[in-house]
């Protein structure tokens, strides 16, 4: 099972800050969790048995630059929560994943430090990415214009964090067509426009028809390193 907190499309957009088209599956459970001592810590193992790895959003470690984008907690620290679920998921043998949507507002820090203090198993970095209609245009759910960062700058972001090995970059070319989404009607949307379209329901005509108007790009999904590993028991971690 692969857990991940919701920003994508329909039910799973973010209620603020800017839209990356970055691909989640379900969200973060809301029970608190307690805290585990060395003691604990064997005798609760098995209740992460069944979830192999759990990805977090992190934008920025400053946590002034989370509130300028709409992370802010209120009393809360994004980052110590962030902090927290790590331990958790040591504690739990849960492996650990970061998502990271690169936008004008965090595009100039260096997380090289943190990241590596974490160490997750993947660091996904997104360009931040327009889609008409949900956070551009007339019609749009949120205003996401004053987020975006042109290409060089994603590039010289990413060369500022060369030095971290689980990076795995997604400019706006990479993922615009390299996902498969589907929004509450059981409908492919197609990206391909700058927009989301959508196909029939599969729940009318079936997946194998449907499909065929997801814009899907299958190349391009496989040479961003859509397909990795995942699985705990694949991982081999060491605890």
């Amino acid at each position: 099972m692969c857990a991940i907190n919701g920003r994508r499309s329909g039910a799973d957009a973010w209620p603020r800050g800017p839209r990356c088209a970055a691909p989640r599956a379900c969200a973060v459970p809301r029970r608190r969790l307690p805290g585990l001592t060395p003691n604990e810590a064997p005798r609760r193992r098995p209740q992460g048995e069944y979830l192999d790895i759990l990805a977090i959003s992190c934008d920025s470690f400053d946590e002034e630059v989370n509130v300028l984008i709409g992370r802010g907690q209120g009393k809360k620290n994004h980052v110590e929560n962030l902090q927290k679920l790590r331990r958790w998921c040591r504690d739990y043998r849960v492996a650990f994943k970061i998502n990271s949507v690169i936008n004008r507002f965090n595009v100039e820090e260096d997380m090289t430090e943190q990241i590596k203090a974490l160490n997750p198993v993947r660091w996904k970095v997104f360009q931040c990415l327009l889609i008409e209609g949900e956070n551009c245009g007339e019609d749009a759910l949120r205003e996401a214009e004053r987020f975006v960062i042109g290409d060089e700058e994603f590039e010289r972001f990413l060369e500022r964090h060369k030095e971290v090995s689980c990076l795995v970059p997604e400019s706006n070319q990479k993922m615009k067509d390299s996902y498969l989404i589907l929004d509450e009607y059981m409908r492919f949307l197609n990206c391909r426009k700058g927009r989301k379209d959508p196909s029939k329901s599969i729940l009318d005509v079936g997946v194998e028809e449907a499909i065929k108007f997801s814009g899907f790009d299958e190349k391009m999904f496989l040479k961003r390193g859509g397909k990795y590993i995942w699985s705990k028991a694949d991982l081999k971690l060491d605890w």
